[in-house]
């Protein structure tokens, strides 16, 4: 395991990279125009294996900017295609450390809402019923630990709908510390949200194996 950039490298084959994504930086290219993972993964890859021309690296799945943790990147397009597949049809295991204010009643629960994203605001919003295009999202939460404000909990979403965990939370009346966007509030000293992806499994796309992949929690994760 080795770390550029912030960027930890916890795998890398032939077909696929294994990073923990920084908190505070984006998947992907964004209007802020800031360092970006892919980039920075590519730049990583270009210059280890000194490659002169472009490098292929296809994104799978996302990590919201603010939040941190385990992304799998392809490395061809092949893996790419499969490892789409393997979302979309929800073959992926994925767990996330969250920690939330409150103290949520039942401490664990299984919620389904309808998500409706403004793509202009870049902002989502939960419908307790269908409404309109709002599509399903299904996440399932268990209480770990409650301190005297604060909860944390381990979220496993059945779907992979944008902001998800955040705006399903906030309708539950339990937004994500630090989240200002959907309820906490107030803001970290350091600008993240306590949304951390710790758990990742999949199936190798080339060669079937199971690969799975944990992080300890942040060290400064503390329930109080």
């Amino acid at each position: 395991m080795s770390a550029t950039s912030g960027i930890r490298y916890l795998h890398e084959d032939n077909h696929v990279i294994v990073v923990e994504k920084p908190f505070n930086l984006p998947t992907q290219e964004d209007e802020s125009r800031d360092p970006d993972l892919l980039t920075l993964v590519r730049a990583y890859l270009k210059k280890k294996y000194e490659k002169p021309g472009n490098v292929y690296l296809g994104l799978v799945h996302r990590l919201d900017r603010p939040a941190g943790g385990l992304l799998v990147l392809a490395k061809t397009s092949k893996a790419a295609s499969r490892l789409s597949s393997q979302f979309r049809e929800r073959n992926v295991f994925k767990i996330y450390s969250v920690m939330v204010s409150g103290f949520p009643n039942p401490p664990s629960k299984t919620l389904v809402n309808y998500l409706e994203k403004d793509r202009i605001k870049n902002r989502v919003t939960a419908y307790a019923g269908p409404r309109g295009n709002a599509k399903k999202a299904v996440l399932n939460y268990e209480v770990v630990e409650t301190g005297e404000k604060f909860s944390l909990m381990n979220v496993t979403p059945e779907t992979g709908r944008p902001h998800q965990i955040r705006v399903q939370l906030a309708k539950a009346g339990h937004p994500i510390v630090g989240d200002l966007k959907y309820g906490a509030p107030e803001a970290l000293t350091e600008g993240n949200i306590m949304l951390f992806a710790d758990g990742l499994g999949f199936a190798h796309p080339v060669t079937k194996e199971k690969m799975e992949f944990n992080l300890p929690l942040p060290q400064n994760w503390t329930v109080s």
